[in-house]
C-alpha cells in the first residue's frame, strides 16, 4: 500500500477543501439558512462526488474507496450539511446489480443504526430510518433474499446529527424491487466494507474539524492577559486530541485503500478495525474540544456540539465500537475456539 496521495487525489482534496470553505456553515444559526444549503446541495450535484462509485463502461466504478473517504472527509471537516455518504452508497448498490443510476436516493439501516435494514417480500417488518435523506425521494434496502428493493420517502427532519437530515420508516411500509437479482454475500461484504470505511472517514474529518475549532477557540480567548493555548493544561488537551486523529487517519486511510484493494473478507476486517479505533477516538477528541472551549462549548451557539453529534451519529452507522471490534477477533480468529 502506497500511502502517498497522487496529484489526481490531491487535486480532488484541494476541490472539496475550497467548496468547503465557500459554503461550510460557520456558525450553528447558519445551519438554518436554506439559500446556502442550496447553493451547498447545487455545487454537490454538480461536482459529480455524489456519483463516484456509479458503473464505468466496464461495471467498474469510476473511483476507488479511497477517492469516496477523501470527499468524505474533508465534507465532514465542515460539517457541511448536505448529504453525501447514503447517496454514494446507494449508487454503490445499484452498480453491484447492474442497475441504472437514480438520483436523489439514500439507503435505509435499523433503527439503532447498526446494519442495513432489511425488507420481507413487498414490505418491511420493523421500523428503520433512512439516513443522509435530505432532498431524498426514495431509499435502498435489501431484502431477505439478497435482493434490492426501493420505497419512496417522505419529508425529512433533523435528528441527533443537525447536519444530516433522516427519515423514519414505519412497520409495513411498502417497497418494489429494483432487480430480481440477488446480491452475492461477497459483493454484501464489500459494500459494508466501504460504508465502514466512508464512516470512519467521516469521523476523521469530523475529529479535524473539531480540532481546528478547539485550536483556533485557544489562540483567540486570553485570560489573565494570556491566550489559553499558551497555558500547559489546554496544550495538553489539544495534544492528546491531534494524536487520536492521526492514528484514526492511519487506520482511516488503510480502509479506504482495502475497499478495492484486498479480498472482501480482508477488506472488511480492515474497515472494521479502522471504524472501531475512529469511533472511540472521535468521541474523545470531540468532548475534549468541548471542554478545552469552557463554559461557552455547552452552549448552544458554539459549533462544538454539532461536530460531536455528528461524530456520535457516524460511529454508530453500520455499528460502533464493539461490534467492529468483533468483526475483527472473528475474521483473524481470536477467541474462536480451533
Amino acid at each position: 500500500m502506497d500511502v502517498r496521495f497522487s496529484s489526481e487525489q490531491r487535486a480532488l482534496r484541494d476541490s472539496v477543501a475550497q467548496l468547503v470553505e465557500r459554503l461550510r456553515p460557520e456558525s450553528v444559526r447558519a445551519l438554518d439558512d436554506g439559500e446556502r444549503v442550496a447553493k451547498l446541495d447545487a455545487a454537490l450535484t454538480a461536482s459529480g462526488w455524489r456519483e463516484l462509485r456509479t458503473a464505468d463502461d466496464a461495471g467498474a466504478p469510476w473511483a476507488t474507496g479511497v477517492e469516496v473517504a477523501i470527499v468524505a472527509e474533508q465534507l465532514a471537516q465542515g460539517a457541511v450539511d448536505a448529504p453525501f455518504i447514503g447517496p454514494v452508497l446507494a449508487a454503490d448498490l445499484r452498480r453491484r446489480l447492474g442497475a441504472a443510476p437514480a438520483a436523489a436516493e439514500t439507503i435505509a439501516v435499523t433503527l439503532d443504526l447498526s446494519a442495513p435494514a432489511r425488507a420481507d417480500g413487498d414490505a418491511f417488518e420493523h421500523a428503520a430510518l433512512a439516513v443522509d435523506a435530505a432532498q431524498a425521494t426514495a431509499a435502498l434496502v435489501l431484502t431477505r433474499d439478497g435482493g434490492l428493493a426501493q420505497m419512496p420517502l417522505g419529508a425529512a427532519t433533523t435528528g441527533v446529527d443537525l447536519t444530516r437530515r433522516v427519515v423514519e420508516i414505519t412497520p409495513g411500509a411498502a417497497v418494489a424491487a429494483v432487480s430480481d437479482r440477488a446480491l452475492p454475500a461477497d459483493d454484501v461484504t464489500q459494500w459494508t466494507a466501504l460504508g465502514l470505511a466512508l464512516t470512519s472517514a467521516d469521523m476523521l474529518g469530523t475529529m479535524r474539524g473539531a480540532v481546528r475549532l478547539a485550536r483556533d477557540h485557544a489562540l483567540n480567548r486570553h485570560q489573565y492577559g494570556e491566550a489559553i493555548g499558551s497555558f500547559q493544561a489546554v496544550q495538553h488537551l489539544l495534544a492528546d486530541a491531534h494524536v487520536a486523529t492521526e492514528g484514526s487517519a492511519s487506520a482511516a486511510l488503510r480502509a479506504a485503500w482495502a475497499v478495492d484493494a484486498l479480498a472482501p473478507q480482508d477488506a472488511l476486517a480492515a474497515a472494521a478495525a479502522a471504524k472501531a479505533y475512529a469511533a472511540r477516538a472521535a468521541r474523545m477528541v470531540c468532548e475534549t474540544v468541548i471542554q478545552v472551549h469552557g463554559g461557552i462549548g455547552n452552549t448552544w451557539e458554539c459549533m462544538a456540539h454539532v461536530f460531536l453529534r455528528r461524530a456520535l451519529v457516524s460511529s454508530d452507522l453500520f455499528g460502533g465500537v464493539g461490534p467492529n471490534l468483533t468483526r475483527v477477533l472473528e475474521h483473524h480468529r481470536i477467541g474462536v475456539a480451533s
